[in-house]
C-alpha cells in the first residue's frame, strides 16, 4: 500500500498514543484499531483511511481527540477576534506533539513528516482550519534544518523547550522587495566580533507576536561578491525580543487565518551572538531546503484537512435541507460538484501522502534523489490546494445563501483556503519548476 511504512513507533511515540487512546503510559503492543474507546470526529470520517500506516491512523486519533475541545464556535471566534488560540498550542505541547518530527533525545516522538503531515491534517479538518493548523505549523517544519545541522549542543540548548512549548519559534525568509526570489534576500548579518549585526526587513511572518525565537534567513556575504546566488546565505536561531534594540513588528490585516497573526518584521542593527548560526557561514541556503520541502507536505496535509471539512460540511447540509419537498442533495447539480470534489481531494491526498513517504525515505535511500523529492512535495503542495479550494467554493454554493453566513462556517473556510494557493511558494512558480525541471522546457522566469 502506497503509504504503509514498515517504521516502528518509538518509545516516546507508544506512551504519547497509550496516554490519548487509553489515558495511560502502555506500549505500543495495546495500540489495535478496534480498541479505541472514543470516537473521531463526524468532521474526520469522510476522508478513505485505506492504506495509512498504524502511526499515521493513532497521530490521526490523538490528535482529533485533543481538537474534539476547540469547537467550530472556538475557531470563530478566534478569526473574529484575531487572539492567536493559545490553548490549542497548550495542549499540543503538553505531551509532546510539537515535536512530533524531532528526536527522541530532546523531547520529541521521533516520526517523520508522513506523521506530522497527518497531525496537520486533522488539526485543519476538525474545523480548525488553517488557522488553527498555523498555529504549530513552523514549529514542526522550520525546526527540521536545525535538528539536522546544528551542533549536539545548539540542538540540547534550541530545542527542548520549544518541544515543550515554553518556546514558540516564527520562520523567517520571505521580504517584500524579493518575494519568491529568495537567493536575492537583502537582509543581512554583519560579522562584528563573537555577535552579528541583523539589519533588514521580513514580510509575512506568522506567529512573530507570540514568538520568542526565530529561525532566520539572512545573507552574511553580499550578493555581488559570491560565485553563486545560492552563496552567502547563512541561518540563524534566534532570541526573538521585541523588547531589545533593533526589532519592530507591525500586524498586517488580513482576509482569513486571522487567529494567527502574520507581520512585517523590521530589523535595525539587531544583535545576535555568533553561536545562534546553524551550520557553516555562507550555506545557509542548502541547509534551509530541508524544511522547505517538508512544508510543502505540511501545507498540502492542511489544504486536505481544509477541503475534507468543508465538503462534511456541504454534504451534511445537503441532507438536511428541504426545498420543493426532496433534499437538496437530491439533485445531481448538487450531488455532482460534491462528489468531484470529494475525488479530487481523495487524488489530491494520495499525491501528499506519497511526497510526504518519499521525503522521509530520502535520508536513507541513495535511490530517491532531491530532485525527486522536490518534484513530489512541490506537485503535492499544488494539488492538494486546488482540491482543497474547489471544495470549499462548492461547500459556499452548495449552502446557498446559508454559505455566506458565519454560523456555517463554510465561508471561513473559502477564505483561508487561498494561502495554501499563495505560499509559500505560487501555484505559478511551482508549474514553472515542473516545466523547467520535470518536462525539459526552457526557463520561463
Amino acid at each position: 500500500m502506497i503509504f504503509q511504512h514498515n517504521r516502528r513507533l518509538s518509545s516516546l511515540s507508544c506512551q504519547l498514543f497509550s496516554r490519548y487512546i487509553f489515558g495511560n503510559g502502555n506500549c505500543c503492543a495495546k495500540l489495535r484499531p478496534t480498541s479505541r474507546p472514543f470516537s473521531v470526529s463526524a468532521q474526520c470520517r469522510i476522508m478513505e483511511l485505506t492504506g495509512f500506516s498504524q502511526e499515521q491512523l493513532d497521530v490521526r486519533d490523538a490528535i482529533a481527540k485533543i481538537c474534539s475541545d476547540f469547537p467550530d464556535e472556538y475557531w470563530a471566534e478566534r478569526d473574529e477576534s484575531g487572539i492567536y488560540p493559545q490553548e490549542l498550542h497548550a495542549a499540543l505541547a503538553r505531551d509532546g506533539w510539537i515535536g512530533i518530527a524531532l528526536p527522541e533525545d530532546l523531547g520529541g516522538a521521533g516520526l517523520g513528516i508522513s506523521e506530522a503531515t497527518m497531525m496537520l491534517q486533522t488539526i485543519s479538518q476538525s474545523g480548525a482550519g488553517i488557522a488553527g493548523a498555523q498555529s504549530v505549523h513552523a514549529n514542526v517544519y522550520a525546526t527540521q534544518p536545525v535538528a539536522k545541522f546544528a551542533t549536539e549542543e545548539q540542538r540540547k540548548r534550541m530545542l527542548p523547550r520549544l518541544i515543550s512549548g515554553e518556546f514558540k519559534a516564527c520562520f523567517g525568509v520571505t521580504e517584500p522587495s524579493t518575494g519568491l526570489e529568495t537567493l536575492k534576500l537583502r537582509t543581512h548579518a554583519r560579522r562584528d566580533g563573537d555577535s552579528y549585526s541583523i539589519s533588514g526587513q521580513k514580510i509575512w511572518i506568522s506567529s512573530a507576536q507570540v514568538a520568542s525565537k526565530m529561525i532566520l534567513l539572512a545573507r552574511t556575504t553580499p550578493l555581488e561578491d559570491v560565485k553563486k546566488p545560492s552563496e552567502g546565505l547563512s541561518l540563524f536561531f534566534i532570541d526573538f525580543n521585541k523588547n531589545a534594540p533593533g526589532l519592530e513588528l507591525k500586524r498586517i490585516k488580513k482576509m482569513g487565518g486571522r487567529a494567527v497573526d502574520a507581520n512585517e518584521v523590521f530589523f535595525d542593527d539587531y544583535r545576535v551572538p555568533v553561536d545562534t548560526r546553524i551550520g557553516e557561514e555562507g550555506q545557509g541556503f542548502k541547509i534551509v531546503l530541508h524544511g522547505m520541502n517538508a512544508e510543502r507536505c505540511l501545507l498540502a496535509g492542511e489544504a486536505l484537512g481544509l477541503g475534507y471539512v468543508a465538503l462534511e460540511k456541504a454534504a451534511k447540509y445537503a441532507q438536511e435541507r428541504v426545498v420543493f419537498g426532496r433534499p437538496i442533495g437530491q439533485n445531481q447539480g448538487i450531488q455532482h460538484p460534491l462528489a468531484a470534489a470529494y475525488m479530487n481531494l481523495e487524488a489530491a491526498k494520495l499525491a501528499t501522502y506519497h511526497a510526504a513517504r518519499v521525503y522521509d525515505s530520502s535520508g536513507k535511500d541513495s535511490n530517491i534523489t532531491p530532485h525527486a523529492v522536490g518534484v513530489a512535495c512541490n506537485s503535492a503542495k499544488y494539488l492538494a490546494a486546488e482540491a482543497a479550494f474547489i471544495a470549499c467554493e462548492r461547500a459556499v454554493l452548495a449552502h446557498g445563501g446559508m454559505g455566506y453566513a458565519q454560523e456555517y462556517h463554510v465561508e471561513r473556510y473559502l477564505r483561508e483556503c487561498f494561502v495554501p494557493r499563495i505560499a509559500p511558494v505560487s501555484r505559478e512558480m511551482i508549474m514553472n519548476y515542473v516545466g523547467e525541471k520535470v518536462l525539459g522546457l526552457p526557463r520561463s522566469y
